[in-house]
């Protein structure tokens, strides 16, 4: 399988280049500066503007799947128009390139405790609401795609560098609480998710999340 990922050099998008290259995937990762792609057999490096969706749709052309793990920046003042602009444009683009498999790496600020969404909460982290609130926004808009065949995954709560496991559990609108209330998954394993889901297709035009 051909997979493109945009923002392949980020915290979560370099683990998935990773664990493309340990199953066998064919990856293209799409960045703006190609010198910062790991030089390995099997990654090809494309430099390209998220927020040209025509550009992009060139790039991602003849692609199985698109992983969208894009980040607008946590200190830009422009974070929630700039992300949001940037996944309509992905989304867009992966719709005009005709590749139909988009998952797409959102927030854990969209999930659900009770009726309340965490973003909504007192106590969330007044540093991160305008990304959480962007990716929340995002899932929403997301839901009416009905030509993608989209997935949207929302990380543990304590995402974190750390080891390669392969063993966690699944949630959909939850988060995956441990027996000592805590939520959290390694970024290495978050990208064990997103191939094992490119493979078993569990959670197609939908929402889900993870923890140990």
């Amino acid at each position: 399988m051909k997979v493109a990922v945009i923002g392949a050099t980020g915290f979560v998008g370099s683990a998935v280049v990773a664990e493309g290259l340990c199953r066998g995937y064919e990856i293209t990762a799409i960045v703006r500066n190609t010198a910062k792609v790991q030089k390995a057999a099997g990654v090809t490096a494309i430099s390209a503007d998220v927020y040209d969706a025509d550009a992009l749709a060139a790039a991602l052309s003849g692609h199985d799947a698109v992983i969208n793990a894009f980040n607008a920046g946590w200190t830009n003042p422009n974070l929630y128009d700039d992300f949001t602009k940037g996944c309509n444009s992905i989304q867009a683009a992966a719709k005009k390139a005709g590749v139909k498999r988009y998952l797409t790496v959102g927030g854990a600020g969209s999930l659900y405790i009770g009726e309340h969404q965490l973003v909504d909460s007192p106590q969330f982290p007044k540093e991160y609401y305008a990304g959480a609130s962007a990716a929340r926004d995002y899932l929403t808009a997301l839901r009416k795609e009905e030509d993608l065949d989209w997935t949207f995954l929302s990380p543990a709560i304590n995402l974190h560098p750390g080891e390669r496991t392969g063993t966690f559990r699944l949630g959909t609108e939850n988060p995956v609480f441990d027996e000592h209330g805590k939520n959290d998954i390694s970024v290495a394993d978050l990208a064990v998710a997103i191939f094992n889901e490119l493979e078993n297709n569990q959670f197609v035009k939908s929402r889900f999340t993870l923890g140990y």
